[in-house]
């Protein structure tokens, strides 16, 4: 007798059990479970093997010839490119230096030099002085110029004595500064309008971006009837400085009475000016 071939296969399904989905990811879960803390075990359990020597790198000092070498080419205060004092050609123009600014942080500056007409300008390094000549580099008490491809040196002038500062009197039980001298008299030798805007120039003196000063140009005869000497600066008029001040020209006016704090070196001196109408 033959079986239709439907009814075998239900037959078939029936013998065969079902199949539990949630208690077969159990029993994976479980066995990754065990898997993980047999790792670990092993981990905890396994000596740790040689990794080579464990201090840290050791620092290599330098024969002492090769420190003195190197510590001879460097240069804390960044003054490699400035030039030594051995060795340079005092430069044959008549040029005349009253001052120097300089900047040890980048190595350059400016300087207020006389040409040989004797009018005195400022230049900064890099500027042309004369035709062929280029201020290239300055010192605290030189600079170097550039003449034609070849360097020479023009020194400070300290010709003229620096001005002893007045000693403090004593005044009963404490020191009083000394009074400053009285305003210069008006006659041949007071300045008028007309000598001091045609003897004397202004050139201000930039620090941060800001003028923190004036350098006062020798241009004629007024400018040492004033009382000003090479290398003055202006720093104050009637007490303001010049920085808020705006231009000095616009004070000099006949009558006017000028109380200027001029730098001179390393002291600063007071100059009084009683400005003539003619």
């Amino acid at each position: 007798m033959r079986v239709p071939f439907g009814d075998r296969i239900r037959s078939l399904k029936a013998g065969v059990p079902a199949i539990d989905w949630l208690k077969l990811g159990e029993r994976l879960l479980l066995a990754l479970l065990a898997l993980q803390i047999v790792r670990l075990i092993w981990v905890v359990l396994t000596p740790i093997g040689s990794f080579g020597p464990w201090e840290g790198r050791q620092a290599q000092l330098l024969p002492a010839s090769a420190r003195q070498a190197l510590f001879a080419s460097f240069d804390p205060f960044f003054r490699s490119d400035a030039p030594q004092q051995g060795g340079g050609v005092v430069t044959s123009l008549a040029l005349t230096v009253y001052g120097i600014r300089l900047n040890e942080g980048s190595g350059l500056g400016s300087a207020i030099i006389a040409t040989p007409d004797g009018v005195q300008n400022s230049f900064a390094v890099g500027d042309e002085i004369l035709p062929g000549v280029v201020l290239k580099a300055v010192a605290f008490d030189h600079v170097t110029i550039d003449r034609g491809g070849a360097e020479e040196q023009v020194f400070l002038d300290q010709s003229a004595p620096v001005p002893t500062a007045a000693a403090p009197a004593r005044s009963g039980g404490g020191w009083q500064s000394a009074a400053p001298p009285p305003p210069a008299p008006v006659g041949v030798d007071s300045p008028t309008v007309e000598s001091l805007k045609r003897d004397i120039g202004f050139a201000p003196r930039m620090q941060n971006g800001r003028v923190t000063g004036l350098a006062v140009l020798s241009k004629g005869p007024a400018f040492a009837n004033a009382g000003f000497r090479p290398g003055d600066v202006i720093t104050q008029v009637d007490g303001q400085p010049v920085g808020d001040m705006g231009n000095i020209q616009d004070k000099i006016a006949p009558g006017a009475r000028l109380s200027l704090s001029v730098e001179r070196g390393a002291v600063v001196a007071p100059i009084n000016l009683i400005v003539q109408g003619q």
